[in-house]
Formats: structure tokens, sequence, C-alpha cells
């Protein structure tokens, strides 16, 4: 019985072709644009992730305790004594990639006619030359490690000042012991992260420069490096496991405020995204399937006065709109995955974020999680669209329904 209910319902769908065009088009429609709609969200989480990670935090930050609560006001006096064999122990760590050592610092910066207030890094200038993919260097040249007295400034900073490569800038900080120390230094290159606000007063400077005007031979931070993003989390549980209460560290997106509210936003918008094309496809295909039984009622008072049981005209109608249900979300996966390729291979120019300088180039990425979640929407809507419709036409009484085709 249910193989003669599944061939006649078959045999429905392709034989009200108009009709199943319609609703296909609604459920095609509406998985495609989940698919792209989600793919080009998780394009921008991921991007914004090494945007962040590359220009400004690393992966995984280890610092001493309570610095990020009073470290920037006296980075002094939170210095990690050995950086170098505190990093040597966090290389055996599975996944990481290499470390690198800062040394913050602030103070103010001297054109020779005017102060700004700045905060300021002492860098390992390969490693970090390595790790700053994202830090796009606008003026002159990277710090490297010959340039003891060389200085690298945001690109606000240099506005501010009026710098440009091969000036001369004086830098004036408090040292470890708390008396004031000063260095001349040529300005190397300006650059530009992803953050306005830290390149409005952001300069990096050789760290052993840096240890030479604080007096010190340690480091504020160990920035560490991962082979994979999203080995994060594992990783940052062997660091915490070999460093055990010495040192606190955090995750780049703990350090990242900015990211977990971008996060935050999306996911809402999206999520109303997903309501609103559920809602839409519910709608065509409940006004489409209502035109399609209403054209058939006589077919179905037919069915009933030979004498099938409502149940079964019931389930022939549901049969029929999970037939469409599944042809809709496979077609409509299908042609957002092709969509998403073709858009992929061109990119989508976008400009730059919210307090943030460098544009991108966008990308819709194929999330298997996403790809399911819009076919089960799909299927699921035109289900549930069908439930109504057929309900109302078992309640007909059979007379009124062969008077239909009078």
């Amino acid at each position: 019985m249910n193989h003669i209910l599944f061939t006649l319902a078959l045999r429905n769908v392709f034989r009200q072709k108009v009709r199943t065009a319609i609703t296909l088009v609604a459920i095609v429609s509406g998985v495609a644009g989940l698919i792209l709609a989600g793919g080009f969200v998780q394009d921008i989480f991921i991007q914004l992730g090494e945007a962040i990670i590359h220009s400004q935090t690393g992966h995984i930050q280890v610092f001493n305790r309570d610095f990020l609560d009073k470290g920037t006001r006296q980075p002094e006096k939170f210095v990690i004594a050995d950086p170098k064999g505190v990093g040597a122990r966090i290389r055996a760590v599975e996944g990481v990639s290499d470390v690198t050592a800062r040394l913050n610092f602030a103070g103010l910066l001297n054109n020779g006619r005017r102060d700004l207030a700045i905060v300021g890094e002492g860098i390992e200038p390969e490693k970090e030359a390595e790790l700053g993919t994202y830090l796009k260097v606008t003026a002159g040249r990277q710090l490297e490690s010959r340039d003891k007295f060389g200085l690298m400034v945001g690109q606000g900073v240099a506005h501010a000042l009026g710098l440009k490569p091969g000036d001369q800038v004086t830098l004036v900080m408090n040292a470890a012991e708390g008396t004031l120390n000063s260095l001349d230094f040529e300005v190397v290159g300006v650059f530009q992260s992803f953050s306005k606000d830290y390149d409005a007063r952001a300069v990096r400077i050789p760290l052993v420069s840096a240890q030479e005007l604080m007096l010190t031979k340690g480091a504020n931070l160990l920035v560490v490096s991962l082979n994979k993003t999203e080995e994060t989390g594992k990783s940052f549980k062997g660091i915490q496991a070999i460093l055990g209460k010495e040192l606190d560290l955090r995750s780049w997106n703990q350090l990242s405020d900015f990211y977990d509210k971008t996060i935050e936003l999306y996911d809402r918008q999206f999520g109303v995204l997903q309501w609103i094309i559920l809602f839409m496809v519910l709608l065509s295909v409940i006004n489409s399937v209502n035109m399609s039984t209403f054209e058939r009622m006589s077919e179905f008072g037919t069915l009933q006065a030979l004498g099938n049981r409502q149940r079964g005209v019931f389930t022939l109608l549901m049969i029929e709109s999970v037939i469409l249900g599944v042809l809709g979300a496979t077609i409509g996966v299908l042609l957002g995955v092709g969509a998403a390729l073709a858009i992929s291979a061109v990119g989508i120019p976008m400009p730059p974020p919210p307090n943030a300088n460098v544009g991108y180039t966008a990308f819709v990425r194929v999330v298997p999680g996403t790809v399911l979640h819009a076919w089960f929407i799909g299927f699921v809507a035109t289900v549930l669209a069908a439930i109504l419709p057929a309900r109302k036409i078992i309640r007909t009484p059979i007379v009124d329904a062969l008077r239909q085709g009078v």
C-alpha cells in the first residue's frame, strides 16, 4: 500500500508541472539563500579572527598574573624574568609553531617640535614579521634585528607627528626602577594594523632596545603562534598544564572583546534571517499547495468516493510534500554550494569593518553544518506547509469536493 501511495504521489508531483515548479523555486531560493548567507557570515568570523591574530594578539598570550588589569599602567612591574626559558617549555607543546617575546612600555614620543603620549612594544623583528601577516607597512619597511635604534610607528602616530621614514625621534619612558630614560630612534617604517585605535598610539622598537630603556632582560608577554587556529583550545590546555599557576594565559578570542561582540551581533542577525527565510518558504509553499489542492479537490473527492479513507488521502498529500521537500532542498543545496564556489572564485571587495583601517576580500565558505541546516530547514518548512491544506482537504465533505469538478 505504501509503495502504491508513493508511486501515485510521485506521479502527481510531476503531473502538476507548473505548481511543482513554483513550489520548488520557493524552496530552492530559501535553501540557497541560507547557504550563501551562512557561508558569508562564517567567512567574516574566520577573517576577522585571523586579522586579530596576525596583526595584534597571536593565538595565545602568556603573562604574569594581574598584567591585564594593571600592566598597561605599570608594565615594568609585570615582567617575566626568564622569557627564553618559559618560551622553550611552551614550544614543546603539540601544535605550537613559535613563541615570541614582547616588552610593553608607555611614554612620550618627541619629533623635536611636540610630544605625543604613546604605548609601545619591544619586539623580536623576524618573528613578528612572520606572525604579523595582516600588519601592512604603508611607508618604509619592517623592523630588522640590525635596527637597534630603529622604530616603527602606527599610521595614526605618523599622521599626528608628521613622521615619515628617515625622521629622527626621541622616546622617553619610565624605566623598571621608576626613573626616566630616553633614547633617540630613526623611523624606519609606518604600519597599519586591523585597529584604528591601536595605530593612533602604537610604536614598535626592537626588544633589545626596549630592554635597555627599561633596564631589564625580561618581557611582559610571550605571544604563541599555532599551526592551526582551530587547535587553539587544545594547545591552550597543553600550555596551561605545563605552566600551572606560575603564569596566566589567554586565547586570542578572550583578548578581543570586539571579536566576541561582532560574533554575537552576526549570530543574532543570521538567526533572524533564518526565521525570515523559513517564514517565506512556509508562505510560498502553503500558497502553492493551497492552489494545487483546490484545483484537485474533485480528484480527492473521487478518491474518497471510491473507498479511500481520509487517512489515506492525507498520507498521499504528505508524501507529495516530502518528495517536494527532498527535491527542493537538494536542488537548493546544489545551487547554493555552486553559487558559493563561484562567488569565492571571484571574491567580494569589502570596506573596513567598524573601528578598522583595512578593507578585505570576502568569500562565501561552504560549511557542512550550515549546508545540512539549510537542507533541513527547507525540507521541514515544506512538510509543515502541507499539513494545513491536507487537513482542510480531508475535512471537506465528499459531495462538496466532487462538486468542484462540475
